[in-house]
């Protein structure tokens, strides 16, 4: 499902990614580990499409990104690829039927189409009575778990997580650990998730580290 062949990445004369080279398969879970500024963020957002390596090929689903313009891959972003992010980044004046919509709405899908799996998601978090609910009206667990619906509202087949438990209380968090596979199990997607979280790497599938911009073995 990606493919990263010798990915590099400086920043000015920092060099972050010093030829990273991964696989993931369809339907599997791998967590990311490393201390601080080893680079698994960079290596997560140039997998995800929110930046470019310096060299190196990357490819989601046998399709290259290289060879996509912005605009080419911003539609492939919001058609095929979710975002979870440590901080939810919900927009206060929407509920959380509206939010999770956003990214269907932007991929110019109907909107009772929309709202329809927006519900139906909303359903899969035990979450179905918080619909009409804005995100100041929700627990920080809550309010995660919309995040993740919104992340999933396009189908897409792979998730992105960096650090989506680094701002939750530990019960939440073993809460959302667990959604992850419940999700995987029903949707078949990929997951890639950076975190400190010891618990929620060990539950993956493999787990990755990187050591000074490689993977360590």
């Amino acid at each position: 499902m990606i493919v990263a062949r010798d990915i590099h990445k400086s920043f000015g004369s920092l060099e972050v990614l010093k030829g990273i080279s991964m696989e993931v398969q369809k339907g599997e879970i791998i967590s990311i580990v490393g201390a601080s500024g080893a680079g698994k963020s960079t290596l997560l957002h140039i997998l995800g499409t929110l930046d470019t390596a310096d060299s190196g090929v990357v490819e989601v689903g046998d399709v290259s990104l290289q060879k996509m313009n912005e605009k080419r891959r911003s539609d492939f972003r919001n058609r095929q690829i979710g975002f979870v992010f440590q901080f939810h980044h919900l927009l206060p004046e929407f509920t959380a039927l509206e939010n999770i919509c956003i990214p269907a709405f932007i991929a110019k899908r109907s909107r009772r189409d929309a709202r329809n799996r927006a519900r139906e998601l909303l359903s899969f978090m035990r979450l179905e009575d918080r619909a009409d609910h804005k995100p100041s009206e929700l627990s920080g667990g809550e309010q995660q778990r919309v995040a993740v619906a919104r992340a999933l509202v396009n189908n897409p087949g792979v998730i992105f997580a960096d650090e989506p438990s680094g701002n939750l209380d530990s019960a939440s968090a073993v809460e959302l650990h667990k959604l992850f596979f419940e999700l995987r199990d029903h949707f078949n997607q990929t997951y890639v998730i950076v975190t400190h979280n010891e618990e929620l790497a060990g539950m993956a599938d493999r787990k990755l580290t990187i050591r000074d911009g490689i993977i360590v073995y």
